[in-house]
């Protein structure tokens, strides 16, 4: 806990808006934030390689609403689309790394 009583850490903010880690709230919000985050990725790796939103979603066979409502955190994105996005969009490959107590598997989509 933090000494001065008027200022707190942004765990703390995070426990006070949205429960602490473990509860049904926050779960929900951390796994928005996490859809949110790969959205911003997503955009920042389109805009690298100087796309528009259209380009992009010609390239992968989507529509472009589809892919300013990923970019923007709204939509869920599937793993196919996901993987469609880096390998025909960005012409990348899309790497999978699953952690489980402490083991680290790594899969090539």
């Amino acid at each position: 806990m933090n000494k001065n009583k008027d200022i707190t850490t942004f765990d703390e903010h995070l426990d006070q808006q949205y429960g602490k880690k473990g509860t049904l709230t926050r779960i929900k919000f951390e796994q928005r934030f996490e859809v949110f985050k790969l959205g911003v990725i997503l955009e920042e790796l389109r805009k690298k390689k100087k796309l528009t939103q259209d380009q992009l979603a010609k390239r992968c066979k989507t529509t472009k609403n589809y892919i300013f409502r990923i970019e923007n955190g709204s939509s869920d994105i599937r793993l196919s689309t996901l993987s469609r996005i880096v390998n025909q969009g960005f012409g990348g490959k899309l790497k999978l790394s699953v952690e489980i107590d402490k083991k680290i598997v790594d899969f090539d989509l």
